[in-house]
């Protein structure tokens, strides 16, 4: 109990609080109202430009500041809620923007006042700023001057419940021209009103803002601005074509001699986004340019103009979470690499504040969509996504309640309902322990395990040895019907328990592994007898009627199910589709983990090609493509494509060593970039009907496992133009290079960090040569014979061992399982009057065979 309490004390001081704060909070006299947008001012002078002036800078809600006439901060400071009470604030150096003489600081506050699921109001507007800039202290205070932007009032149009942000309306007439600027006088302005020191309530104690300001992409024009024929007079509504669906501050400029006309910005794409922006003309015939100040996400901008109105252009703002792309995909399938792309953009357009489920009519975290897109960023982004995945992990663990439960999204003012299922995936293999297997960030396990440990202790094990089901304030699992509610309740427990074994180990309390082991154990004695229908061949419950896909896939990840369950849960995932996007990418993995890549990828297609086949330049919320049209819970096939079909995955975590075992199934040509914590891993694979070859850049000080996919009978394989195996044997004292066995996928060789390529042989000239194993050793015997309607092949042993057919070309034609000295047929219909390569691997060695067979 004392480490425990050592711990917590630790995790309590892991938010990096700024603490010590010698500037107030200000505002106006009122606490809000809500929806209001204040402006604040302060002038000094410096002996010096410094080389130095930090500053912390925090706001509720968001803030704009610029520094002697430039605009350095567009849209400041986080959503509040690293916890149930705080907030965060930014820091920043300003000295590059500083001069010897005199200087100003204006900030544009803009106060949401609402409750949202991915914001908690403090009730009260407020802005903070510190900095040392040279020796001199600059702090909020009464002598900063504040006024009441009078250009900005309530909009009539504002988002559904769950969105925070508020729609603008901005009234031309009653702007402030250069408000912001050195040469304004704000004498007529009234001083700031203190509002008290930090931890002041209702802000709380301030937490340093752990992820990057906005990356700004500049002002861009729409991608059909040609077609859009500007300038044009009259009323009208433009569509303006985005690339793809992203995050953007709409622009434009107009011209009246009419004040108060209503020029309407939205997303046209996105029905259920209700942020809008209004702007109302001045009227005085000049042009009036005008950059909304919230963005709005789309394929499509849509700007509706009124009579009397000449709109000269428009444009826009592309604005984002500073995570860059760094990963690819392609391949020979054009319906993969679209699909892809499709997740990319969705991720991306779903990543700010938080991770979003949606960026339109949510904004929230929702931690089940949030597993996978953290997933998804170790194959798509830079190493800087990482920062919101820690800052996800965090606010949903300090968020915990005094009951132990948690739940999601947080930060939230209006939501506080547990979905147990979704909690189970946040915090368990799929979730957390992902995460760190891809990071290595063992100071995050340490600090939020206690907590995880806590959660745990929620559930419990019923009199069958099975969970005991937990409801929480949403009883809500997936989407859809046919739900096998007990089945998945234990494989997500059963996930969360081998997690928690392994966080408890690293974390110093290696006596609760004990605990989880005895859990487990019970769970996989009785799991297989409860619900395996030995009739049906599937995993059921009596929660439901039909064996579902989603229940039987996961008793495959868990890793519940056994290999001869195999085949009868193969034909649920091929005849069941009741999972969501948010389940499916599971099903689909769980055909991989089956070794069967066909089938998934098949499903893949058939599941996603509405999607792939629809306008949106990203994923939709449901099947076929409806719901939402950006919700990246649906992106899972770009984790699998690249951790799979390309082959690219931890052995250890951080990639300290790791493999390429691709499976290309029926592709021919694959391609991925994946940007490891350390270093940019790429690879490229092609195959032909002689000949494969992967080319390999491996970053420095890591060990990669590659294999080799025996896709052909192949006779030898190359490294860098040096026989590394032939015929069976590795080769030695190569350089970088040696052999890791064989199994009946792979050849395969640990590598060295460096740049290589691999070629695997089958050539006319190899086959000559008589390249061929007899198919006997001192443990092993291979017998053949020829029946009326098959060949029998059979083997003395009693390990498992495979039988691989192909043509003369290599080609895969059939591959066959056998075990414990059983006999394996090989039907006429495979070999079919011609000749015939049959390999056998057993005992980590591989035996070749020609056989020519007359239909004689």
């Amino acid at each position: 109990m004392k480490t425990a309490l050592l711990l917590i004390t630790v995790i309590v001081s892991a938010l990096p609080v700024q603490s010590q704060w010698t500037a107030n909070w200000i505002w106006q006299s009122a606490d809000g109202p809500t929806d209001t947008w204040m402006c604040f001012r302060k002038t000094f002078s410096l002996i010096a430009a410094p080389t130095s002036a930090i500053a912390y800078i925090s706001a509720d809600s968001k803030y704009w500041l610029y520094v002697n006439d430039s605009l350095v901060v567009r849209e400041g400071n986080l959503k509040r809620g690293p916890d149930s009470t705080g907030g965060y604030y930014d820091s920043l150096d300003l000295a590059p923007y500083l001069t010897s003489g005199s200087n100003t600081i204006a900030a544009l506050v803009d106060y949401w006042g609402v409750q949202g699921f991915s914001h908690r109001s403090s009730g009260r507007g407020g802005f903070i700023f510190q900095m040392n800039a040279g020796g001199t202290n600059i702090v909020s205070d009464s002598t900063w001057k504040a006024r009441l932007h009078p250009a900005f009032s309530a909009c009539g149009t504002q988002p559904n419940y769950r969105i925070s942000e508020r729609s603008v309306r901005f009234n031309a007439s009653a702007d402030i021209p250069l408000w912001y600027t050195k040469s304004f006088s704000d004498a007529s302005w009234s001083s700031a009103v203190t509002k008290g020191l930090p931890p002041t309530t209702p802000w709380g104690a301030l937490t340093k803002r752990p992820i990057p300001l906005w990356k700004d992409y500049g002002v861009s024009n729409y991608a059909n601005n040609a077609a859009l024929a500007l300038p044009r007079t009259g009323a009208v509504t433009l569509k303006a074509a985005l690339p793809y669906n992203m995050q953007v501050n709409a622009r434009f400029t107009v011209s009246s001699t009419t004040a108060g006309l209503v020029v309407s910005v939205n997303s046209s794409t996105n029905a259920e986004q209700n942020l809008i922006a209004q702007y109302l003309t001045a009227g005085t015939g000049a042009d009036e340019t005008f950059e909304v100040p919230i963005w709005i996400n789309g394929d499509t901008i849509c700007y509706t103009i009124p009579a009397n109105v000449t709109l000269r252009a428009v444009s826009y703002r592309q604005t984002g979470y500073n995570a860059a792309v760094a990963g690819s995909f392609s391949c020979n399938d054009t319906f993969y690499n679209v699909l892809w792309q499709k997740s990319l953009r969705t991720l991306q357009v779903c990543m700010r504040d938080n991770y979003f489920d949606c960026p339109d009519r949510e904004r929230a975290l929702w931690w089940g969509d949030v597993v996978l897109e953290i997933g998804q960023t170790f194959y798509a982004l830079d190493r800087n996504a990482d920062l919101l995945s820690v800052k996800s992990i965090r606010q949903l663990m300090y968020w915990q309640r005094s009951d132990k439960t948690i739940f999601a999204p947080v930060p939230a003012g209006n939501w506080s309902s547990e979905l147990p299922v979704q909690m189970l995936a946040s915090i368990g293999n799929e979730g957390f322990w992902n995460y760190f297997r891809y990071s290595a960030d063992t100071a995050l396990i340490r600090e939020v395990y206690p907590r995880v440990r806590d959660y745990m202790g929620v559930w419990s094990l019923g009199s069958n040895g099975l969970v005991v089901h937990r409801g929480g304030g949403w009883d809500w699992t997936d989407w859809g019907t046919n739900i096998d509610i007990k089945i998945l309740d234990n494989c997500w427990y059963f996930l969360a328990l081998k997690a928690a074994i392994s966080m408890a180990a690293i974390s110093g309390y290696t006596g609760d592994t004990a605990g989880y082991r005895t859990r487990i154990n019970s769970i996989t004695s009785n799991f297989a007898t409860s619900y395996w229908n030995t009739g049906g061949q599937y995993f059921m419950s009596s929660s439901v009627t039909i064996p579902d896909d989603r229940a039987n896939a996961m008793a495959v990840i868990a890793g519940l199910a056994q290999p001869q369950h195999y085949a009868g849960i193969s034909a649920v995932l091929t005849q069941q589709t009741f999972a969501s996007p948010w389940m499916e990418k599971w099903v689909e993995e769980a055909f991989i983990l089956m070794k069967n890549e066909t089938a998934s990828l098949m499903r893949m297609k058939t599941r996603y090609q509405a999607m792939v086949n629809s306008w949106s330049s990203t994923l939709w919320e449901n099947f076929p493509a409806n719901g939402t049209p950006n919700h990246s819970w649906a992106g899972g096939p770009l984790t699998l494509l690249s951790q799979y079909i390309a082959g690219v995955a931890p052995e250890t975590p951080g990639f300290s060593t790791y493999h390429v075992l691709p499976m290309l199934e029926s592709l021919t040509a694959v391609s991925a970039t994946v940007p490891s914590v350390n270093g940019l891993i790429s690879v490229s694979d092609s195959l032909t009907a002689t000949q494969f070859v992967m080319n390999l850049t491996s970053p420095s000080g890591i060990l990669a496992l590659v294999g080799i996919p025996k896709k052909r009978a192949w006779l030898s394989v190359t490294g860098n133009g040096q026989t590394i195996w032939n015929q069976g044997t590795f080769a030695t004292n190569i350089p970088g290079i040696t052999g890791a066995g064989e199994d009946s996928l792979y050849i395969k060789f640990n590598v060295n960090p460096g740049t290589w390529r691999f070629v695997a042989h089958l050539t006319a000239a190899d086959i000559k040569k008589g390249a061929v194993k007899p198919l006997v050793n001192n443990q092993t015997l291979v017998q053949f014979r020829r029946m009326v309607s098959f060949l029998n092949v059979s083997i003395t042993t009693t390990e498992k061992y495979n039988v691989s057919v192909f043509d003369m070309s290599g080609k895969l034609l059939r591959r066959y399982v056998g075990r414990d000295g059983a006999n394996v047929a090989i039907p006429n219909s495979i070999l079919d009057g011609g000749t015939r390569f049959i390999r056998i691997d057993v005992g980590g060695k591989s035996y070749v065979k020609k056989i020519v067979i007359s239909n004689n």
